[in-house]
C-alpha cells in the first residue's frame, strides 16, 4: 500500500527534524528558567534564544514576545478591554471581521454587547469602507482581522487596515498563526499592534504559542496570574521544551520560506487547474491574493463529509475547513460571511500543502478526486450546474 499523502497543513503540520533535536535537548535542561543557579540559567537561554528567533522574524524585539499555550490563549490574551495605545485610555469596544477564528470571534474579556462583526465581500476581503464608518464618531476601539485565512487562505490588507483603526485612535490585532513564516512580514510593516503566532502551524510543537506587543500597545492585561514570568503577562513557569522547538522551527522555516512560497504556489497552481476540469468546481477566494498553500474548492452536489471521507479512503487527508469543531463536519461561517449558499458551503473542500508535498502527491490527489467526483457528483442537478 502506498504512503498516505498529507495535505491538511494548515490545520496542523509535521514536527520539524530541527524542532525535534531542540525539543529533544531541551528535555535534558533540568533547572526551572526563573531560578538564579546555573541550572534554570541554561533553562533561561533555551527560552531567551526562541525569543530572539521569533521576534527576529517578525521584526519585533525580544522583549516584545510573550510566550502562551499556542494561538488560541494568544488571541485571548490580547482582547482585553484594558490595553491601550500608549497615550489613551481602555478601549470598551472590539470590532471582528466575520471570517476570524473561533478564539477571536469569542471577543476574549470584552462583554458581549461590546463586540461588534465587520463584513467580508464575496473574495472574502474585510469591507475597509464599512469598518471606515463603524470607527466614526465613536470611543476608540480594538480591531481584530486576521492576516491570512485558515480555511480560503485569502490574505487582507492589514497595513490599509492599520491606517484605518490608527486615524480612528484605536488598537489593531493581527492573528498571523496561518501567516507567519508561509509569506514575508514584520509587525512594523503591518502597523499591528498586537500579533498572534502559533508554533504547531509552521513545524513546531502543538501547545506553543506567542502574543507579540507591539511598541504602541500598553496595559495588556494579563490572563493567566501567579507569578511574574513574562514582565508579568502570562504567568505559570515557561514550557522550555516546547518553546525551544517554536524558535527552531521558526529559524527553519523562515530560511527556506522564499523558496518555499514559489514552489508551492506552483504546486498548488497546478492542482487547481487539475480540478477546475471537473465541471463546475468552483475555487473560493482565487482572484485575491491568497497564501501559496491553500485551495478550498467545492461543487453542486458535492457533500464535504462524504468527499474527506473518499479521499481518506484512498490514502489522501484533507479536510472541511477549519479543524477547531471537534471531529464534526459544520457550514463554514467564512464562506457564509462571504454569501456563498448554503448549497456550495455544504461541500467546500480544503487541501493545503507543506514543505513535504511533492508533485507526486499532487499527481495522487487528482487521481482520486476523480474517482471520487465520478460517483459523488452523479446525481448534481444540471440546472444547478449551469449557474457557475
Amino acid at each position: 500500500m502506498p504512503d498516505r499523502v498529507y495535505l491538511d497543513w494548515n490545520a496542523t503540520t509535521p514536527l520539524r527534524p530541527e524542532a525535534r533535536a531542540a525539543m529533544a535537548a531541551a528535555l535534558d535542561l533540568v533547572g526551572n528558567p526563573s531560578s538564579v543557579h546555573a541550572e534554570g540559567r541554561a533553562a533561561r537561554r533555551a527560552v531567551e534564544q526562541a525569543r530572539a528567533e521569533i521576534g527576529r522574524a517578525v521584526g519585533a524585539d525580544a522583549r516584545q514576545v510573550v510566550f502562551t499555550s499556542g494561538g488560541t490563549e494568544a488571541n485571548s490574551l490580547a482582547l482585553t478591554p484594558q490595553v491601550r495605545r500608549n497615550s489613551g485610555f481602555p478601549i470598551n469596544s472590539l470590532v471582528v471581521s466575520a471570517i476570524e477564528h473561533a478564539s477571536v470571534l469569542a471577543g476574549g474579556r470584552f462583554a458581549p454587547g461590546g463586540i461588534e462583526i465587520v463584513g467580508v465581500n464575496s473574495s472574502g476581503v474585510v469591507d475597509l469602507d464599512r469598518l471606515r464608518e463603524m470607527l466614526v464618531d465613536r470611543p476608540p476601539a480594538l480591531v481584530a482581522v486576521m492576516a491570512a485565512n485558515n480555511e480560503t487562505g485569502a490574505l487582507q490588507p492589514i497595513a490599509e487596515i492599520a491606517e484605518v483603526v490608527h486615524e480612528a485612535g484605536g488598537l489593531l490585532h493581527v492573528d498571523a498563526v496561518q501567516a507567519f513564516c508561509k509569506i514575508p512580514f514584520n509587525i512594523k510593516e503591518l502597523k499591528a499592534d498586537l500579533l498572534s503566532l502559533s508554533a504547531h502551524k509552521l513545524g513546531g510543537p502543538k501547545g506553543s504559542g506567542a502574543l507579540v506587543i507591539g511598541e504602541g500597545a500598553a496595559g495588556l492585561e494579563a490572563l493567566i496570574r501567579g507569578g511574574g514570568q513574562e514582565r508579568g503577562r502570562r504567568a505559570g513557569t515557561e514550557n522550555v521544551v516546547g518553546i525551544a522547538g517554536f524558535g527552531a522551527a521558526v529559524k527553519a522555516a523562515m530560511a527556506s520560506m522564499a523558496d518555499e512560497k514559489t514552489r508551492l504556489q506552483n504546486l498548488r497552481n497546478r492542482l487547481e487547474i487539475s480540478l477546475r476540469r471537473t465541471r463546475g468546481v468552483i475555487v473560493f477566494s482565487a482572484e485575491v491574493p491568497r497564501l501559496p498553500n491553500t485551495t478550498l474548492f467545492t461543487a453542486p452536489g458535492l457533500r464535504a463529509e462524504t468527499a474527506v471521507i473518499g479521499f481518506d479512503l484512498e490514502g489522501i487527508s484533507v479536510s472541511s475547513g477549519s479543524a477547531c469543531s471537534s471531529g464534526k463536519v459544520q457550514p463554514s461561517h467564512v464562506l457564509e460571511a462571504m454569501g456563498v449558499g448554503p448549497e456550495l458551503v455544504r461541500g467546500a473542500v480544503r487541501l493545503s500543502l507543506g514543505w513535504s508535498t511533492t508533485q507526486a502527491d499532487i499527481d495522487r490527489c487528482v487521481e482520486a478526486w476523480r474517482k471520487l467526483a465520478g460517483a459523488l457528483l452523479k446525481g448534481c442537478d444540471e440546472t444547478e450546474l449551469e449557474r457557475f
